[in-house]
């Protein structure tokens, strides 16, 4: 079965940020950006990515190069962005909110790495990158020209490449085109109406796929982009910004959104029900969490559930979460396909599977990506070509399950594989585990996904100790050496023995099973 997006074209050359240097000669008096209280125009952050693109094209890094970018939110990171995207190359997100071991494990994965900009603050953690490493804040660029390099991009180019768990465990580096990124944000602009007051508010780390589309969307408006002086988010922070700016949409995971509206209810406010949009998704959704707040008599925010993978520009799907209350029913869609985008549905052989049957989602069209960047064998296998009706279709196989509704719209049923989806971020329990089985006192372990008493997911760890109960604290303390904090699991039960499934394999869902009640601190099961 497939599910067509409407067909919209696209200029001859689709590129990012020629959207963005159109706004900064018509309107280049406009706010850009605002951090920390400093107001950038579109002229001048024009003018410093352009001096940082004639930088990078003097150190031969010009077309086809990927440049890392290791910096916490500030101009200097969309000046990086941009002056990479102006030099031709494809940019890179190195999240100094990971763990210095992490980073040092990405850095690994990037085939021809060409340079990273990084701070005085960030520049340690990737010292030991086999590239050179700028503080970008620091390099005098004032000689260099303010004016555009006039690299010519075409839409077949690379705009940037973010990491991804894959099927082995190991972190993939999945690159997107610009005519894809381009083509996403033509239609938020076109289908939602965002212009030069849709001014934005981040709120995601760096590394999440989301951020790019989060961070570059109001600049391709000609909107200003609102970024928070904080390395990890702050609902305290985040919320008071929408509070005292005009900010009119906000992109976040779906639990990302439950923390601001309950800091909302909580507080008896109304910063976040007036704007405009949120667009959230990237896990299973607890439409509940929302009901009462989206309810209130003056709310007018529309929320927009939506789906898609960091392999095809991170967004597929779109679906007015307003329509599901009023339908009523069990699981929220996630709606029908982006302009030049097609969901198909099919089976292990790929065939298309029958109206209402479950398959396998599968994402063609525009924002397709460019593949896993170094990798061969089965994880590029993810990308195929099929034959629809004569002509070949290149899509990617997600591995969740999904199906199509009565009213035509896309259901996600869950995953097809081990991965999981927590606080929006796709993760392979196989790279927690490991973690832990290299912890001093533990023998075995294994990662679930459990319920917490509010209905939410995180993650537990089921460890088999050497010799008595390991410390909790001790655990926590040694994962966050080596795993992002999101990875790290929210409670650690001890356990006599790790069951397996008939097939072999840690049977999980009983290992979450034993858990569903108990208190969140160590405990031991037999």
């Amino acid at each position: 079965m497939i599910l067509q997006g409407k067909r919209v074209a696209l200029p001859p050359a689709p590129v990012v940020h020629q959207q963005f240097e159109t706004h900064a000669r018509t309107a280049p008096d406009a706010v850009a950006v605002v951090h920390a209280g400093r107001q950038v125009t579109y002229a001048e952050l024009d003018a410093h990515a352009n001096r940082f693109a004639h930088f990078l094209r003097a150190r031969g890094h010009g077309r086809g190069a990927k440049v890392g970018v290791c910096l916490d939110y500030s101009v200097e990171l969309l000046v990086a962005i941009l002056g990479t995207l102006k030099a031709g190359a494809a940019y890179v997100p190195l999240d100094p909110a990971y763990p210095p071991a992490r980073l040092q494990l990405l850095l690994g994965q990037v085939p021809g790495l060409a340079l990273i900009a990084a701070s005085a603050a960030t520049a340690p953690m990737v010292e030991a990158a086999p590239c050179e490493v700028v503080d970008l804040a620091g390099l005098d660029l004032r000689a260099l020209p303010a004016t555009s390099p006039g690299v010519a991009v075409s839409g077949e180019d690379l705009c940037y490449a973010v990491f991804t768990s894959g099927s082995t465990g190991t972190p993939k580096l999945t690159a997107v085109r610009h005519a894809g990124w381009f083509n996403l944000m033509h239609w938020l602009r076109l289908e939602y109406g965002l212009d030069a007051r849709s001014h934005h508010l981040v709120v995601s780390a760096f590394g999440f796929d989301l951020s790019q589309r989060a961070l570059m969307t109001p600049l391709f408006c000609g909107a200003t982009q609102h970024l928070l002086a904080s390395r990890n988010f702050d609902a305290m922070m985040a919320y008071r910004a929408l509070r005292e700016h005009d900010i009119r949409v906000v992109h976040c995971a779906s639990s990302t959104l439950y923390v601001l509206v309950d800091w909302e209810l909580a507080r008896g406010g109304d910063a976040l029900a007036r704007l405009d949009y949120v667009l959230f998704g990237g896990e299973a959704l607890k439409s509940e969490r929302l009901e009462e707040w989206a309810r209130r008599p003056g709310h007018a925010c529309t929320l927009l559930h939506q789906y898609g993978v960091a392999e095809c520009t991170d967004v597929a799907t779109s679906y007015d979460l307003s329509r599901h209350w009023r339908a009523g029913g069990d699981i929220a869609p996630v709606g029908t396909p982006a302009y030049n985008t097609d969901i198909h549905l099919l089976d292990s052989r790929l065939r298309p599977v029958g109206p209402g049957q479950d398959g396998e989602i599968c994402i063609a069209g525009a924002g397709v990506g460019a593949g896993y960047l170094g990798a061969a064998g089965p994880e590029n296998a993810k990308f195929t070509v099929l034959d629809v009706d004569g002509e070949p279709v290149r899509l990617y196989r997600t591995g969740d399950r999904g199906r199509i509704d009565a009213g035509g719209d896309l259901v996600v049923a869950g995953r097809m594989d081990a991965q999981v989806k927590v606080r929006g971020m796709r993760i392979d329990p196989g790279d927690i585990e490991r973690a832990l089985g290299r912890l001093p006192g533990i023998r075995e372990a294994a990662v679930a996904v459990t319920p917490t008493a509010g209905g939410e997911s995180e993650l537990t760890a089921f460890l088999l100790p050497a010799t008595g109960a390991p410390d909790e604290d001790a655990v926590r303390a040694g994962l966050l050496e080596s795993l992002p904090r999101n990875m790290v699991p929210a409670r650690f039960v001890t356990v006599a023995h790790i069951p397996l499934s008939p097939h072999g394999k840690v049977d999980r869902a009983a290992l979450a099973a034993t858990v569903a009640t108990a208190p969140r601190r160590t405990t031991r099961t037999t």
